[in-house]
């Protein structure tokens, strides 16, 4: 899981580095150049955006013993990421100030205090847009979450119905083969029993013949 978070983090470095660059150009260039660039610049923080969205996330699936080192660089990166966007504010303000001025010309001054005003709604109509975007991704995530953790519930719920039914079966081979021990020891206590029987009988065989035996010469040395 770690290793998909220094993934990103790569990927962060990379196009941090690419945007800083490209906002330290903005005030040095002019025309559909600066145009393409700061619509460049824009799409770059967006992918950014998603960066940490999706690192967010990789940390909250980080074990706890290591969860702490990961938020201390992500809030990192996130610090990064408002700086970023700061500059690149200040250098669309600015950018916008040329435009105006381009258009209008000497009758600038004449509206300064209107079109300061619209400059002002404009980007906090911007950063209103941006926060919209950011809560719905992040409920999207949250969504994709809770589905996932319904997904591995009804698997447990699958696992533990399984091994339900094996327990049972369990059970049910135990009643089984301790009824088939009570019918053994039946069998066997009543076969014990006949062999008791018969060495009695046997017993008592043994003493009649012997007696008859007994008899006999008792008579016969008396006859005599």
């Amino acid at each position: 899981m770690s290793s998909d978070f220094e993934t990103y983090e790569q990927d962060f470095g990379t196009i941090t580095a690419d945007i800083t660059n490209k906002i330290g150009r903005i005030p040095k260039i002019s025309g559909e150049e600066k145009t393409q660039l700061v619509l460049n610049v824009d799409k770059q923080l967006e992918e950014v955006r998603e960066l940490l969205e999706q690192m967010d996330l990789e940390v909250r699936e980080i074990p706890v013993q290591s969860r702490a080192m990961y938020n201390s660089r992500l809030k990192s990166y996130k610090q990064e990421m408002e700086k970023l966007e700061k500059d690149f504010k200040r250098s669309r303000i600015a950018y916008s100030d040329e435009v105006r001025n381009e258009l209008l010309g000497d009758d600038a001054s004449s509206s300064e205090s209107q079109l300061i005003k619209l400059r002002e709604e404009r980007a906090h109509l911007l950063d209103n847009t941006e926060k919209i975007e950011r809560s719905s991704r992040r409920l999207e995530a949250g969504y994709q979450i809770a589905v996932e953790t319904e997904q591995v519930g009804q698997e447990i719920l699958s696992n533990l119905h399984s091994d339900r039914e094996k327990i049972q079966r369990a059970r049910d081979r135990l009643r089984e083969t301790d009824a088939n021990l009570g019918k053994s020891s039946r069998i066997l206590t009543g076969m014990l029993r006949r062999i008791i029987q018969n060495r009695v009988l046997v017993f008592i065989l043994g003493a009649i013949i012997l007696l008859t035996i007994i008899l006999a010469i008792y008579f016969n040395v008396r006859g005599r």
